[in-house]
């Protein structure tokens, strides 16, 4: 009786034994067997793995890529203005084998240098590169992460920096500058178009003062289209040229019997009739 319950015990331990020696790696992760504390050479593959009991200690290390997300860095911009950035890493494993020796915990060595890396771009990059031209700094960025991450048997596949959070007042200072930048280049525009309005009425001036038939025919048809829009006045240019003409043709005689006549009758008198003044009445004593 007693041989049979020494055998079941020694049946129960070697089932336990081999229990506990035997464990199942997924699809997705790699074993690292440490025997006595000194590493394996060999990793162990997915499926089930044999261990020695007691002896061997087996580690799983994850090989699925790694989406970790940085915190929001707070810092100052190479042109003094303060900033928060955040960032997202995606990363995986190359070595098992380095993970398990190199690094005590690769998932938070990696969070720290990701934190330090992007205060330390922050600080070396302007701000205006910080909002437009992100590629170049997740660049910079990956390749101060993938530096020291290599030697723990990690390899950073991408770095992207998510957002910039500027101060209300850096915001509304970058909206009078965007306001101020479009109204300086509706100004220019303005000034270009009346530039070249102006070469064009230079040329038409030319071009008139050649032909001076183009100029009536000019004036023709502005009065054309002033009298199409139902107008009950209707203006028309009248030639200063005429007027001149005119001036010039008047007799200086005529011009200044017109003057004398205007004269007298703002005295009340009449005016000389051919050359001849007219002599008043003496009255009776």
């Amino acid at each position: 009786m007693i041989t049979m319950w020494v055998l079941i015990t020694i049946a129960a331990l070697v089932l336990l034994l081999l229990g506990s020696s035997v464990r199942v790696i997924t699809q997705f992760e790699r074993g690292v067997v440490l025997r006595f504390g000194q590493l394996r050479d060999a990793t162990r593959g997915p499926g089930l793995t044999f261990l020695a009991p007691v002896a061997d200690r087996l580690h799983k290390v994850n090989m699925q890529v790694v989406t970790m997300p940085v915190p929001a860095q707070e810092g100052i911009t190479r042109d003094n203005v303060t900033v928060r950035v955040d960032a997202v890493v995606y990363y995986r494993v190359t070595d098992p084998v380095k993970v398990v020796v190199e690094v005590q915990n690769y998932d938070t060595a990696i969070a720290q240098v990701a934190q330090a890396s992007l205060r330390s771009i922050i600080g070396k990059s302007d701000l205006d590169d910080l909002l437009s031209n992100r590629e170049r700094l997740n660049q910079g960025l990956e390749l101060m992460l993938d530096t020291p991450a290599l030697d723990w048997g990690v390899q950073i596949d991408r770095v992207e920096i998510k957002d910039v959070a500027l101060p209300e007042t850096m915001k509304r200072s970058m909206s009078r500058q965007a306001e101020a930048e479009r109204e300086r280049r509706s100004r220019i525009i303005t000034a270009e178009g009346e530039l070249q309005a102006s070469r064009k009425l230079a040329q038409a001036a030319e071009v008139m003062t050649e032909h001076p038939a183009a100029l009536q025919l000019r004036l023709l048809q502005t009065v054309v289209e002033v009298a199409a829009e139902k107008n009950s006045t209707l203006v028309l240019p009248f030639p200063v040229e005429l007027l001149r003409f005119l001036e010039r043709a008047t007799p200086p005689a005529a011009g200044t019997a017109t003057a004398a006549a205007d004269t007298a009758a703002a005295e009340g008198r009449s005016a000389p009739t051919n050359g001849v003044v007219p002599i008043s009445p003496v009255a009776d004593r």
